[in-house]
C-alpha cells in the first residue's frame, strides 16, 4: 500500500529518515516518531461519522462499499455500530474524510 503523507515536505523528510534508518544511522524508535509525524493519521470513526461521511460524498452504501473494497453489508454494519472499521479500511475512510471519495475511486 502506498504511503500517504501530510504534505510534499513531510514526504521528503520521511524518505530521508527512512534511508537513514535503513543505513543503521537512525533507530527504530526515531523512525516511529517520523512515521507518526509525517504520515496521514488514522482516526477511529463512530457509526454516525461513517454515515455522515457517506452521505457527504452522496454515495449509496453499495457505491461506498465498492470504492472501499468491502461488502455493502459491512458498510451497513459500520453505520449501525455493530462493527468498527480496522486496518486498511480505516485508513481508506480517513483518506475519504480528508480528500473525498473521488480520491480513492
Amino acid at each position: 500500500m502506498k504511503k500517504t503523507y501530510r504534505s510534499p515536505i513531510a514526504e521528503a523528510v520521511h524518505s530521508t529518515a527512512s534511508d537513514l534508518h535503513q543505513s543503521g544511522l537512525l533507530s527504530k524508535r526515531d523512525m516511529r516518531h517520523f512515521d507518526r509525524s509525517c504520515l496521514t493519521p488514522v482516526k477511529a470513526l463512530t457509526a454516525t461519522q461513517i454515515l455522515k461521511l457517506r452521505k457527504r460524498e452522496d454515495a449509496s452504501q453499495a457505491v461506498f462499499a465498492y470504492h472501499l473494497g468491502v461488502s455493502t453489508n459491512l458498510v451497513s454494519q459500520w453505520e449501525r455500530g455493530e462493527k468498527k472499521p480496522q486496518g486498511s479500511a480505516l485508513k481508506l475512510l480517513s483518506l475519504v474524510d480528508k480528500k473525498g471519495l473521488d480520491w480513492v475511486a
